[in-house]
């Protein structure tokens, strides 16, 4: 299965309806008084939809990627005017003097950060100065990864947005074309935390779980590793070939979708999807893991992809899973 206009028009029009939506909306912010006690709009100029800030940066990501993939689509239009009016200096500057605020060291850490470096990636794709605009912010954050993972003895294995690998993933797509220090800080981060994993047995997924912490560390690894990949993931997860552990390779029950938390399941499927796609491609073909991936990936998707809107909880983020999904990060 693979992205088709059919998909993209679903995915775009759904998010371009919550981009531009303040409320309901959930703020990542420490008051330092009572002066900080306004709506979102005012501490956030772009990224103030979409229910909180990170789903709206990718969401962001998203409509640009797709428009990008599909500039014949007929909402094409729509996000370019709105990407014009929104991804500007002076908006930008708004989203600047938020992270320099006292206590805002972990705002958004790590996950915001490394959505906003995979906007500004993409944005630098375009014919438009929506990445010149960005750059500032997009720099803002590579400088807190850099001074951070130093400092982080400990990986963050969680199925949440603390989830390190997941981080570094995007962050490392971003850093390729633009910060070659941070992908050699990021790829030595990677082997010192995870080289020696072995025989995972991959007790997940946790109830509001969206990324497979396994599979995750996997296919970070399949990015850091390139040749050396096959021999350890074999060492890795050396009973894939016969869909062992039976966790990875089943697709979560959602038992509410109204529930935000219990939401995160659809996601869960969608980005184990997107990692055992990696992972039979970093593979090959000859692989004995990598049919059993593919398959994997393809009961994921079909679990997950016919909720990827039809509730608000769900639907303010989870086509950018499904993209991810479909699609892959690589342009």
């Amino acid at each position: 299965m693979h992205l088709t206009p059919d998909h993209a028009t679903r995915f775009a029009t759904a998010t371009l309806l919550h981009l531009g939506r303040e409320y309901p909306y959930k703020m990542d912010l420490v008051l330092n008084g009572p002066e900080d006690a306004k709506p979102p709009r005012e501490h956030h100029p772009i990224f103030h939809g979409s229910f909180d800030w990170h789903s709206c940066v990718h969401g962001w990501w998203q409509v640009l990627r797709l428009a990008r993939r599909f500039p014949d689509l007929s909402v094409v239009p729509d996000i370019r005017a709105r990407a014009d009016d929104m991804l500007v200096p002076e908006k930008v500057a708004g989203e600047l003097a938020f992270l320099s605020r006292p206590y805002s060291a972990g705002f958004e850490r790590p996950y915001g950060w490394a959505w906003l470096l995979a906007l500004h990636a993409e944005a630098t794709s375009h014919d438009a100065p929506w990445a010149a605009a960005l750059e500032p912010l997009a720099l803002a954050f590579a400088a807190r990864f850099h001074a951070f993972l130093p400092r982080l003895t400990y990986p963050l294995r969680v199925g949440t947005h603390f989830n390190i690998a997941f981080a570094l993933l995007l962050a490392r797509h971003w850093a390729k074309a633009h910060d070659p220090a941070l992908v050699t800080l990021i790829d030595a981060a990677a082997k010192a935390w995870f080289a020696d994993d072995r025989d995972c047995q991959a007790w997940e997924p946790g109830g509001d779980e969206f990324l497979s912490s396994a599979l995750t560390e996997a296919h970070l690894m399949a990015v850091v590793l390139g040749d050396d990949f096959a021999g350890w993931f074999d060492a890795f997860l050396p009973r894939a070939a016969s869909g062992q552990p039976a966790t990875l390779f089943t697709p979560a029950t959602v038992s509410d979708r109204s529930d935000g938390k219990i939401a995160h399941l659809d996601g869960l499927n969608l980005s184990r999807a997107w990692n055992w796609r990696a992972i039979a491609s970093a593979l090959g073909p000859a692989h004995r893991v990598s049919p059993v991936a593919e398959a994997a990936a393809q009961r994921h998707l079909a679990a997950a992809l016919p909720h990827v809107t039809g509730d608000y909880m769900g639907e303010h983020w989870l086509a950018s899973f499904a993209l991810l999904a479909l699609d892959g990060l690589a342009d």
